[in-house]
């Protein structure tokens, strides 16, 4: 997808730009291509974008470490502000108090608007934080099957020691 240029968007067709998508988008690993739509469209001081898009990546499993195939959908809405600074770049201190109405996204009215890395970032949201191949996954198992201590490295050794001297509670 090409970047927009945004005073060109408000020449077009009902001020809107839509993509069909159906590629592989960069730094996002899938196993699939990504698969959808971006619509963006000029709204005068902002632009609202809304996308539709899915595709599968590999996870691994928090609990059990097995690799799992996930699919990844999107369907949302964002409003990207147009402001004037928005591309200038302060000299701001590396910790500050940040308003809540200082939370939005905010490009320049005369400059791009990267609908692929917006989708990037939609997707990258979209990935679970807890990664769990199955809802009752019970985790590694110990397969110690013939009830033997276990193998204990070298290094621990002194440690073990010490434990065997503590009275058991």
């Amino acid at each position: 997808m090409d970047a927009i240029f945004i005073p060109q968007l408000t020449k077009a067709p009902e001020r809107t730009e839509e993509f069909q998508v159906n590629e592989s988008l960069p730094g996002l690993e899938t196993l699939t291509p990504v698969r959808g739509t971006v619509c963006v469209k000029h709204q005068g001081n902002y632009l609202e974008i809304s996308g539709q898009a899915e595709t599968i990546i590999t996870c691994t499993c928090n609990r059990c470490l097995q690799q799992y195939n996930q699919r990844l959908a999107v369907n949302t809405t964002e409003i990207i502000w147009l402001d004037a600074n928005a591309d200038q770049l302060e000299d701001l201190p590396l910790e500050r108090e940040v308003p809540i109405e200082d939370l939005v996204e905010t490009v320049s009215p005369d400059g791009y608007f990267y609908p692929s890395e917006w989708l990037y970032e939609q997707i990258c949201l979209a990935i679970p934080q807890s990664q769990l191949c199955d809802r009752n996954c019970s985790g590694i198992l110990n397969t110690n099957a013939n009830g033997a201590e276990d193998i204990v490295d070298s290094r621990w050794a002194a440690l073990k020691s010490l434990k065997n001297q503590l009275p058991e509670v």
